[in-house]
Order: C-alpha cells, then structure tokens, then sequence
C-alpha cells in the first residue's frame, strides 16, 4: 500500500507512457465509485469526473470521461479516440492515459486539465481572459493542429473534424490542449487537398458549409472551425448565438458582415476592446476570415494560421510596450517593476498588501491607492510564478517579479 509521502503527485504531468488498459474497479476506485461530487463536466455523451490513478509510484490527478451507452458517442468514435491519442504525442495535444472496456462500459482517461475548456472562460464563468492569453491559447491550438495535419510522424494526418472552443483544453500553465478526437480521421498527407468522403459530422456553427454540402472533408475544414474560434475569441460571442441579429445567429457570417460594413471595433468583446492595437485587430481579423472563405482552397493552412498568429503575437508586444513600457502605477506613482510576494492563498493578500503600503509610507503628499487584482492577472504576470521570476524565497515566502 503506497502512502501519500511515498507518492509523487502530479495533476497536469506531461505524460509519456503509453497509453494503457484499466480494470472497471481500478475506474471504481479512481472516482469514489463514480461520487457525483466528482463531476466536472457533463454532456451528450455522458460525464466527466475528477479522479486519481496510481502508475507505478506516481499519484496521478486525471479526468476520467465515461460515455453513456445511450449517447451519440458510440463505438466507432470510442476507438478513434484510443487509436488516434495512442499514436499521438505532442504539447499541444490532450494525453490519453488509459481507457477501460467493461460489458457495455467504456470509459477514457486524460491526463487534468485544471483551468476547463476554452468554452468555460469565454461563455460560462465570469473569468474574461487577458487579450495576450487568448492570443497565446490561439496559437497553441493552431500549433496542436498543425501536428495533425502535418507533423504526426505517421505518414499519415488527422483531420480533426469537431475543432470548437468546449474542444480546447486550458492546462495549469494555460497552454492550449486540443481535445475530443472521436470524430477524427487519417488521410494521406502528400497531396495537399486529398479528402476523404465521410457522412457530415460535426458541430452546428462551426461545420465548413463545403464540407457540409459535398460531404468531402478535408484539412482545411478544421481550418474553416478554427476561423470560427478565432471569432470567438475576438468577439466573446458563441458559434451560434441567438444574440446577433435574427439572420446571423452564426457567429461566422455575422462577424464577415460586420467587417464589410466597417464594425471591427464594435464586435470586439468589451472586455478587451481597449487592449488590442488596431494593427493587431485587423492582422487578426483578416487571417479569421481568411479561414472562412468559402472556397477550401483559399483558406491557408495551419502552419500558415500558426504562423501569422505568432507574428501577430510579437507584434502586439512590440505595441504594448511601446504604450506601456515595462512600468505600472501604483498608489499614485510609476515603478519599474511590480514585486509579488507569495505567502499562502489568504496571508499572500494581506501580506503583499502591507508590505506595498509600508513601501509608500514615505509619500506623505501622493494620493495612495492599492488594487487588487485577481489571481489570473497575478498568474499571467509573473509567466505563472516562473523561476525565472523569482528574485528571493525562504521557508514560508517567495517575492516574484511580474509585468502588468
């Protein structure tokens, strides 16, 4: 019997082994029995629950996803998913642990991805993520898609054919992790528009209307689903959202027209309208409906998307610094830099904040003010509390350097 000291825990580990075979009891036990107190997430195709597995002498945190019988997921997309992940390896690419048959069980295990989906920040909680983090989410998917379409190493790509934003998982770091590969398919990739006939699959909203009306599919339909979650992210607005105007509850034809008729600005989420350099906002744009375009062999391909995502990235720094270099204001007067103190999740607040007080004490004559700010934006500013970051530690504190 392992001990908790005698464990490594890990809940987001990059996991390299292979892919494995688990007992039902070893699921049982993993989930408390299926505890409901467990769930995490909830669809058509059954629940999703928090869960640890051991692996040799390492306690791993997991998601464990158990279909039921009755969903739309059957069999057929069962073993996609287990065949595809197997052969699969790649930072931007959700790991599979381990599955489970069982009679009419069938159960997939990942590897926990603590922060959601991409779908929970921008829809469902009220945690609107930072401009610079939805670029970053962006090209780590762009960076996991291109692996499928060209990188896997298998002679072969995958077509992913359900890319949406509920697909996109956020790891402890944030990095992008593409997800759900039950619908995926192999194809060749030495010619570059091979396509493979298949009955339409897919999600409303998101589906290539090429796709949709010839039953063709191809690469570059999963770039037409990525230009709808570029808008998205932009936007704040769903894939389908009953919102927009009567005739445009599609995000993707909505956003186009409100780019023809000149209101970019206007269709940016509020939330971080004011931190996007308006080159940034139409190099972006551009490339989304570029992946729109309703003729496939116009629509660039993922390394092309990955691409001009990165350059839009740097480019978007180079702005921000120039407008904000690396300062802040606080209590009324500019600093170089913002020191974090990390003291425990209720003392580090308290702490920080009195030691940011203590700092200005001296400036009698200057309006103080303290902010506060959410973990998030602490997170981010400090490349999540990175070592590199890190400017001085003892036993209970460590003091963090970070931009805002």
């Amino acid at each position: 019997m392992f001990t908790g000291h005698e464990l490594e825990s890990s809940s987001t580990l990059e996991w390299r082994q292979p892919c494995r075979r688990l007992t039902f009891p070893e699921i049982q036990q993993a989930t408390q029995n299926f505890d409901e107190s467990l769930v995490i997430g909830r669809g058509g195709f059954g629940k999703v629950y928090r869960g640890t597995i051991i692996s040799d002498v390492m306690l791993l945190i997991v998601a464990i996803k158990r279909l039921d019988s009755t969903s739309n997921q059957g069999e057929v997309e069962f073993w996609a998913e287990v065949e595809t992940l197997s052969k699969l390896r790649h930072c931007h690419l959700v790991s599979l642990i381990g599955y489970c048959t069982d009679g009419t069980e069938r159960i997939l295990v990942y590897d926990y991805m603590p922060h959601g989906t991409l779908e929970d920040h921008l829809h469902k909680l009220q945690t609107p993520l930072p401009w610079m983090l939805r670029l970053n989410i962006c090209i780590g998917a762009a960076r996991g898609l291109n692996y499928l379409h060209t990188g896997t190493g298998i002679k072969h790509g995958v077509i992913h054919r359900d890319v949406k934003s509920s697909n996109i998982l956020l790891h402890k770091t944030w990095a992008a992790k593409i997800s759900d590969f039950g619908l995926s398919k192999i194809g060749p990739t030495n010619q570059q528009f091979t396509h493979v006939s298949t009955i339409v699959k897919g999600t409303f909203g998101y589906l290539d209307p090429d796709y949709f009306s010839t039953g063709r599919l191809t690469r570059k339909s999963d770039v037409y689903a990525f230009g709808v979650v570029m808008f998205e992210v932009l936007c704040g607005k769903r894939a389908v959202d009953e919102s927009l105007d009567e005739d445009h509850w599609g995000l993707a034809r909505w956003a186009q027209e409100s780019m023809k008729e000149g209101r970019l600005k206007q269709i940016v989420d509020p939330n971080i309208r004011e931190r996007i350099s308006t080159k940034c906002l139409k190099e972006f744009s551009r490339l989304a409906e570029r992946c729109l375009n309703s003729h496939p062999k116009q629509r660039p391909t993922m390394a092309e998307v990955m691409v001009r995502l990165e350059s839009i990235l740097v480019l978007q720094e180079k702005t921000s610094n120039t407008l904000h270099p690396a300062s802040m204001t606080i209590f009324g007067r500019k600093m170089p830099m913002f020191l974090f103190q990390s003291h425990g999740e209720n003392q580090a607040i308290n702490r920080s904040l009195r030691s940011s007080e203590s700092l200005f004490d001296s400036n009698k004559g200057e309006s103080q003010k303290i902010y506060r700010f959410d973990f998030l934006t602490i997170s981010i500013a400090t490349e999540h509390f990175s070592e590199a970051n890190k400017i001085w530690q003892d036993l209970s504190d460590s003091m963090y350097k970070g931009r805002l």
